[in-house]
């Protein structure tokens, strides 16, 4: 037989390099309950379909070859939920699968690939950071030639899972994907603990530098954090079934669960009357879209909005909801760059946005002003002028000041919708009054209710639906049905639901 030897030692060298960093760092992993490389890539992807890209590449360094199999990184294509995806997954026990010249280009070819044909990009993240010696002087961090390599344009969606320790290369992609998603344990930042100890002189607490909380409740960078890798994968899964695999098509449509919108009379007994009783907006939103099809994205961040993917009869889309169960549903700084970023991916990828308000306008203070309020108002208002997605806004309750703007009231959606329960105002009425006239309920009642009722004028859902400021004055109940049939309306036929990407430039993290 021809290339016998040959195709013996192909075999041999394809078994070595399956065998990963060795059985003994390979059995820690497992007694630790944590999966490695390929057992991620083998759970995440559709059985007997990863097609793997540099099996056989190793360290540019001699001496270095025979302990880096694959380089420390798996990268292929694989199929999820029948689509086509291309993968990269940090094996940690190669030289802690540290960033090299060759891993490098493996990563470089997986996302031009991706680019090129239309593939979503999956980074399981898993690293050390840059690999030393290599990295050093001028023939390693000094002769990077590439651009373009950090650069996102948003072509097609990436995924990004933050699984141990991630440093340098790994947590740079999390922060470029459009969903990041963590194993609680796990830690992400610009440098190790060890580094970051010796710049600064003092001992750095693991978690305070890049846990799971600081992540999902301060900085915002993760939008997810669960307990292990397997509900990391199936997060990864999820977020990507919303969405198109690239940017020129429309998202996939899912046959509609029966008992979707069974339970939207029980949105009367959740929403009070009363505009200063508080209520948690996610109960709501489960009654309006399919059953089982809420996707909750960064819930411990910038809590006064919830972003959430989801879908209204089979069909994408994205939900910014103010909750009041949080500040109010006063809007903060963290909350402004939750609802621009997720503006942005939505726009980008051909998701359809509705707007769920019941807000007393910004949170204002000296706080918010020194992280920059008025900018980031401006950046959310800037974003919602590019969207070119269709844009469905209902006011439940209250909607004041420049946040009326801000979620798509006074004609900054293609359709407004208000509850009969709506109010529209510069202000809260009751504090106009006290500024406007410098009248305290509790110094002259009755002068304070009477220009209270001034105030309140021209301000209810009847006085909207009389002006055309509302398209619509609905029953509450009558929310999905409505959204339904506007959603079906405003559908981008001309471009086959593909919308303009005005804003795919944008950055993925403020």
């Amino acid at each position: 037989m021809a290339f016998e030897a040959q195709i013996a030692e192909l075999a041999e060298r394809e078994a070595r390099a399956r065998q990963m960093g060795g059985p003994e760092k390979l059995a820690r992993r497992k007694a630790e309950g944590v999966l490695n490389a390929r057992e991620r890539i083998d759970y995440l992807a559709d059985p007997d379909t990863f097609l793997e890209s540099g099996l056989l590449a190793t360290s540019y360094r001699p001496e270095m070859r025979d302990r880096s199999p694959a380089d420390g990184k798996i990268a292929g294509f694989a199929r999820i939920d029948g689509r086509e995806v291309a993968i990269v997954s940090n094996d940690f026990t190669v030289l802690g699968a540290s960033s090299s010249t060759v891993n490098g280009n493996k990563i470089g070819h997986m996302k031009s690939v991706a680019t090129r044909r239309g593939l979503p990009m999956v980074f399981l993240g898993e690293s050390t950071g840059a690999r030393m010696p290599d990295a050093m002087g001028a023939r390693g961090i000094g002769s990077g030639d590439k651009p373009t390599q950090y650069m996102r344009t948003r072509e097609t969606p990436w995924a990004s899972a933050v699984l141990g320790h991630c440093y340098g290369s790994s947590s740079w992609y999390a922060a470029l994907a459009d969903f990041a998603v963590m194993r609680k344990g796990a830690i992400m930042a610009v440098s190790s603990v060890k580094l970051t100890s010796m710049a600064i002189g003092e001992e750095v607490d693991p978690e305070a530098l890049g846990g799971w909380e600081m992540l999902t409740d301060v900085s915002g960078l993760v939008d997810m954090a669960v307990d292990s890798d397997e509900e990391a994968l199936d997060a990864v899964k999820r977020f990507l079934s919303y969405l198109p695999s690239h940017h020129n098509e429309a998202p996939p449509v899912y046959p509609v669960p029966a008992g979707s919108g069974a339970q939207a009379h029980r949105i009367l007994d959740i929403v009070p009357e009363s505009r200063t009783r508080v209520y948690d907006v996610r109960k709501i939103i489960p009654l309006i879209v399919d059953l089982d099809s809420m996707f909750e994205v960064k819930a411990r961040y910038g809590k006064s909005v919830v972003t959430a993917l989801a879908r209204i009869d089979g069909r994408s889309v994205g939900i910014i909801a103010n909750n009041p169960i949080a500040k109010g549903g006063a809007i903060d700084v963290d909350a402004c760059n939750k609802a621009t970023s997720f503006m942005v991916m939505c726009d980008s990828f051909n998701i359809p946005l509705v707007f769920l308000t019941d807000q007393p306008g910004f949170l204002i203070g000296v706080e918010g002003e020194r992280r920059g309020a008025v900018g980031r108002v401006m950046n959310w208002m800037n974003a919602l002028s590019l969207v070119t997605v269709p844009k469905i806004a209902i006011i439940m309750r209250k909607t004041y000041g420049q946040a009326v703007l801000n979620m798509g009231g006074a004609g900054n959606a293609d359709e407004l919708i208000a509850w009969v329960s709506a109010e529209v105002n510069f202000m809260d009425p009751r504090s106009g009054v006290t500024i406007v006239h410098g009248v305290r309920q509790q110094d002259n009642p009755e002068k304070y209710a009477a220009l209270l009722k001034e105030m309140e004028r021209d301000t209810s859902a009847w006085d909207m639906g009389a002006a055309y400021a509302a398209h619509m004055v609905i029953n509450p109940v009558d929310t999905r049905k409505t959204l339904t049939r506007l959603l079906e309306v405003h559908r981008l036929r001309l471009t086959g639901g593909v919308g303009q990407h005005l804003m795919r430039t944008w950055p993925t993290s403020y």
